[in-house]
């Protein structure tokens, strides 16, 4: 097998997988049925993965590698915080919305097996960053440039603004009665509001 027919046959599993994990959770897919969304047979299923939860640590890992270097990026820069909370917004309201299936997969896999963020996160994610995060609104603070705040309750506040609307899309259509197309516009639109709406809560 050559090596690109490999990458190919493991990509196609992989989609296949994320697929059916989002749909249906760890326990809830079947080797068999992922086999068949990837148009392979079981045999060839196992050759690249040898269990189902060696699987759904590959699917789990590469949701969390698309998604935690644009933190990690964004955060390092030596741009103004507002500036890297605008940054942000835009940037991870536009991941998410075209990698929609990320957020819940993550939280419902989470409530089963919570370990397994934190050895994933542990490769992606230096403690340093944390902490010039820190450091910065620690600066501002005394600077009087922004309010007091913790740097958790910030991260936590524009994530919460970035994620909710996209992870209960369904159900806001409905309540908002807007179509997808619609709510879609909304989303965009949210880029800019967030952004301004923490920022203008925290500048003095």
């Amino acid at each position: 097998m050559t090596k690109n027919k490999e990458n190919n046959t493991e990509a196609l599993i992989l989609d296949a997988a994320k697929d059916i994990f989002q749909h249906k959770g760890m326990e809830g897919a079947r080797m068999q049925e992922i086999a068949d969304k990837a148009g392979i047979n079981k045999a060839m299923l196992h050759y690249y993965y040898r269990s189902k939860q060696k699987l759904f640590e590959a699917v789990f890992k590469s949701a969390i590698n698309l998604m935690a270097p644009k933190v990690v990026e964004i955060i390092n820069t030596e741009e103004h915080l507002f500036d890297k909370i605008r940054n942000f917004t835009d940037k991870y309201i536009t991941f998410i919305s075209k990698h929609s299936y990320i957020p819940l997969f993550i939280i419902n896999e989470l409530r089963r097996n919570p370990e397994i963020l934190k050895t994933t996160l542990d490769h992606n994610f230096d403690v340093s960053v944390r902490d010039k995060l820190r450091e910065e609104i620690a600066i501002l603070i005394q600077n009087k440039e922004i309010k007091p705040i913790s740097a958790e309750q910030l991260f936590l506040d524009v994530i919460s603004l970035c994620v909710f609307p996209i992870i209960t899309k369904p159900l806001m259509t409905v309540i908002l009665d807007k179509n997808n197309k619609q709510y879609d516009e909304i989303i965009t639109q949210r880029k800019k509001y967030v952004a301004d709406f923490i920022i203008n809560a925290i500048k003095y």
